[in-house]
């Protein structure tokens, strides 16, 4: 029995984790993967208050757990697969038992989008990735795609330039999405090429990665790009797969949350990319985790 139960080992999740256990809570966090969530698989986060330098995503994340460690946090390295959650005792089961707490915090966040074209799922592993940091050492001196326009798009591209031959950025739109520094940057750099109103209609290769077939959307012309990987940064869907159906979610699967971060379930609580917002970053993610905790304690003195 735990008094507040976490999923997910995320910037949200473990900043929840540091305050609950700091409180006095009997506090563990179920993680099926690594802790750090997306944030442990960016090369460098410049943006976080402290690293005037910046500092690189696996170092930050390596200091929260750090953290959750010295206030005694339980870390449970285990698959979630489902939830009870309307009765005052919570039930979480996973691959290996069943779990109970008086309060659950939901911070499982969110995963890539798939571009859902012919021979992504054939090719992932074999030149298609979702993740720069973790597979860019593979196409070392290689031309590669990164397929995307946001902030994360254009940052991985930017990454993958220090190590592949060249680097075609493919966006949908006549102009990208990212920040305005990510984007000067990006324009300066001369392994970088950028192909504006142009999708992927198809992934070609057999054994690995040859081609891509790109078509215009507004001449709808195709044409065949040669390429040894692509990068496919195109948006993220929640990880929900093991929410119990009581939950409140909207169209797209994310939890809908009232200020205080409380769900529509007494005890019940989510925070981070897993929940309904407008910005999903670092920052955000552990004002997230940090808030949480006034609704907790007040339900557990209740």
């Amino acid at each position: 029995m735990y008094d507040v139960l976490i999923i997910g080992a995320g910037p949200a999740g473990m900043t929840a984790a540091i305050y609950a256990a700091r409180a006095g809570h009997k506090t563990a966090i179920v993680e099926y993967g690594v802790p750090g969530g997306q944030a442990a698989t960016t090369d460098m986060i410049e943006n976080y208050p402290g690293f005037p330098q910046g500092i690189s995503g696996p170092e930050l994340m390596i200091k929260f757990f750090e953290q959750t460690q010295t206030f005694g946090v339980e870390m449970i390295y285990e698959q979630v697969q489902s939830m009870e959650l309307t009765q005052e005792i919570k039930k979480i089961t996973t691959n290996m038992q069943t779990i109970e707490a008086k309060v659950v915090v939901i911070a499982s966040g969110a995963k890539p989008k798939l571009l859902g074209v012919p021979n992504e799922n054939q090719m992932r592993g074999k030149g298609v990735s979702y993740c720069a940091t973790c597979d860019g050492f593979f196409f070392r001196d290689q031309p590669v795609a990164v397929v995307g326009g946001g902030d994360t798009a254009v940052e991985e591209a930017m990454y993958l330039t220090k190590m592949c031959s060249h680097v075609t950025l493919i966006h949908r739109r006549d102009q990208l999405r990212a920040n305005k520094l990510a984007q000067s940057r990006a324009l300066a750099n001369e392994k970088l090429t950028i192909i504006y109103d142009t999708v992927v209609d198809e992934i070609i290769g057999e054994e690995k990665v040859q081609q891509l077939k790109l078509r215009n959307k507004k001449t709808d012309e195709t044409s065949l790009l040669d390429v040894n990987g692509v990068f496919i940064f195109v948006g993220y869907s929640p990880n929900n797969d093991f929410f119990c159906p009581e939950l409140e979610v909207d169209e797209a699967g994310y939890i809908l949350t009232n200020e205080d971060l409380s769900t529509n379930l007494p005890g019940v609580y989510a925070v981070g990319d897993v929940r309904r917002k407008k910005l999903r970053q670092v920052t955000t993610a552990v004002g997230d985790g940090g808030a949480v905790m006034h609704a907790i304690e007040e339900y557990l003195a209740d």
